[in-house]
């Protein structure tokens, strides 16, 4: 048996690192939210509380086409154009979608402040560089989608 006394200011051996545990609540909740704007847009959808861009009882006809013909035939925008339509509630599903893919953005951001106050400059390159990847690829400029 060790009787050694431990010190009150020194964390338990099994505590997190405060980057982790702000990233991971951060995580936590931001899912949490994507999620129920989802839930709820969805129920909107399909309750009829909010219009539909493609009315639900054409969505059988329409689900089945290739990409071109379903954009075509639904006068459906292609890259950030959909955010024009966000009063539809098939078209807010996507504010869900995005909220989730930029969950990741806002997490790495928290951490930024962490690393910069240790003086972890390659960390802050690092969290600063993968949001600039993201913010690319979702600029379309990569694809010619603006």
């Amino acid at each position: 048996m060790n009787n050694t006394p431990t010190s009150i200011s020194s964390p338990p051996a099994h505590a997190q690192p405060v980057e982790q545990l702000r990233y991971a609540t951060l995580l936590d909740w931001g899912t949490r939210i994507g999620l129920l704007v989802l839930v709820l847009s969805f129920a909107a959808y399909v309750t009829g509380l909010l219009p539909g861009h493609v009315p639900v009882d054409q969505l059988p006809a329409v689900w089945g086409l290739p990409v071109a013909q379903y954009l075509a035939q639904t006068h459906t925008p292609t890259g950030w154009g959909w955010l024009a339509l966000l009063g539809h509630g098939d078209v807010l599903g996507l504010a869900g979608i995005v909220w989730l893919a930029a969950v990741s953005v806002a997490c790495l951001l928290a951490l930024v402040p962490i690393y910069a106050r240790r003086g972890d400059k390659a960390f802050v390159a690092i969290c600063l560089a993968e949001v600039l990847v993201v913010a690319l690829a979702a600029s379309g400029l990569l694809t010619g989608g603006h």
